[in-house]
């Protein structure tokens, strides 16, 4: 089964992402708490799909977001800038001199290492990205004059106000209707829920998202937190969801939201912040794929592993590889992603391809 795309030659962009970006700090290998300096970086869920489609796989992308124009909102721009991604399509809003009413988000994030996990606190309250409402964003112009081959968003962006599950939903419904591929990824955050609602509230808004989305992306947290879907044999020493588990959850997603054509996860096992197993699978077209599992991979900074699966997953399905090649590539984008500081990719498509074939570390010169 492959998916119905549009022909390049018809698009201003093979792919249009809606999400929030933050500016990351990044305490290095100290703490958020107890350091002097900070590593800035930009990053956003959604943000480092179409990211990563630009500077590893070399496609067209745009980010739609807003940013608060003051100058940690023009960093934030200038550290996009680095990454290649169109951002034309950024709403500048205002600043108002202190942020009352207006702001860019912060995450301060700090990576971990053997026992002790990573550490995320954000800061990201009244956000422009947040304040976006249905009409502000010209979709028919982004998907019919322009042209896109697929639109990426998430939960992420979901769950930032009381108004951004209506502009994700008039997206999804403009992408749809100009024959654009959704994908959405359920990246579920008890800290974005916990004040508006918790999981009750994540489960109506992204069961409410469900019927609009083509491609469904998420761990077994995520499917269970975000949608409800009960994990029915979990193993509970390592939070590791068995791919026969994954089968049968992902026949009941189905089951409850036909219009999902495919539905793909990581594995991970977390043995400790350091040392992960790794490894993805995907469901379409009734049948199940799996990547091959990594072993004791060693982690450097494993936020936006996920992000990076999904973009190596999405370039397989836009370059028609089909669906094995696409996972494949997705879980090996993942792995690599994880090597490197930062939430984005350092990764190149070379390194992607020779990964999926298990090379070694060797030394290449």
């Amino acid at each position: 089964m492959s998916f119905t795309l549009r022909d390049p030659a018809t698009c201003r962009w093979d792919l249009v992402s809606l999400g929030e970006v933050m500016l990351r700090l990044d305490p290095g290998d100290g703490r958020i708490s107890t350091t002097r300096t900070f590593n800035a970086w930009e990053g956003g869920g959604e943000y480092n799909v179409a990211r990563g489609l630009r500077r590893c796989f070399r496609l067209r992308s745009a980010v739609v977001t807003a940013l608060a124009d003051n100058p940690v909102g023009r960093l934030i721009e200038d550290l996009m800038m680095q990454g290649g991604v169109d951002l034309s399509l950024v709403r500048w809003v205002p600043h108002d001199g202190v942020g009352r009413t207006v702001r860019n988000g912060l995450n301060f994030t700090e990576r971990g290492f053997g026992i002790r996990g990573a550490v995320g606190a954000s800061d990201r309250g009244h956000t422009a990205a947040s304040q976006l409402k249905p009409g502000d964003v010209d979709w028919d112009a982004i998907f019919g004059r322009d042209g896109a081959r697929w639109f990426h968003t998430g939960g992420i962006f979901a769950a930032l106000s009381e108004t951004t599950p209506g502009v994700a939903k008039e997206a999804m419904e403009a992408a749809r209707r100009h024959g654009a591929v959704v994908s959405y990824d359920l990246n579920y955050r008890p800290s974005l829920w916990k004040s508006i609602g918790g999981q009750a509230r994540a489960r109506e808004v992204n069961r409410a998202l469900a019927p609009y989305v083509d491609v469904m992306l998420g761990n077994e947290e995520d499917f269970t937190a975000a949608l409800g879907f009960e994990v029915e044999d979990l193993d509970d020493a390592h939070a590791n969801l068995s791919v026969g588990a994954f089968e049968a959850m992902i026949q009941r997603v189905i089951a409850a939201f036909p219009n999902i054509q495919a539905v793909a996860t990581t594995l991970r096992v977390a043995t400790s912040a350091t040392r992960n197993d790794w490894g993805a699978v995907l469901y379409q077209g009734g049948q199940l794929y799996q990547a091959p599992q990594r072993k004791d991979l060693e982690i450097y900074d494993r936020v936006g592993g996920g992000d990076s699966f999904a973009s190596g997953l999405i370039y397989g399905f836009l370059t028609g590889k089909g669906p094995q090649w696409a996972v494949d590539c997705g879980a090996a984008h993942g792995a690599l992603a994880m090597t490197t500081p930062g939430d984005t990719t350092m990764a190149t498509l070379d390194e992607v391809l020779k990964a999926m074939k298990m090379g070694t570390a060797r030394v290449d010169r």
